[in-house]
């Protein structure tokens, strides 16, 4: 099987580097699957997984924040965090969706910071939910 080259970098250190036979990316849009010789593609990011696979062993990640972009059997994805089940304070990430709840049901400010709060809330939310894979 062909491989893809992937890349999964965050502010602090790239997390991934490595060859892989198909990576499944949470975009705005969707989950997108890649394999090799897809089409170019810029997109962003939801928070949520990623998974991709290397000889039959599945690999994920949680990523939030970024963009993915896909050229020449290259997936680039450039993400605010990524997380593995182990990294992921469940506790902390209860309070943080606990908190941005009531931020959000009691909103009296402009939509654009409305938006920032909400991903605030779905990252959190995406955090519990891959935290209990552990």
């Amino acid at each position: 099987m062909a491989t893809i080259r992937l890349e999964i970098v965050t502010p602090e250190k790239k997390v991934v580097d490595r060859e892989v036979d198909v990576v499944t990316v949470p975009t705005e849009n969707g989950e997108v699957g890649i394999l090799y010789n897809h089409a170019p593609l810029i997109s962003t990011i939801r928070p949520g997984v990623v998974s991709y696979t290397v000889g039959g062993a599945t690999e994920k990640l949680l990523i939030a924040g970024g963009f993915v972009e896909v050229s020449e059997n290259r997936v680039s994805v450039l993400a605010d965090v990524a997380e593995t089940p182990e990294d992921i304070n469940i506790e902390a990430a209860k309070s943080e969706r606990d908190q941005q709840e009531k931020v959000l049901g009691s909103w009296s400010g402009s939509v654009e910071d409305f938006q920032t709060e909400k991903e605030k809330l779905l990252r959190a939310q995406a955090r519990i939910q891959f935290a209990g894979t552990k």
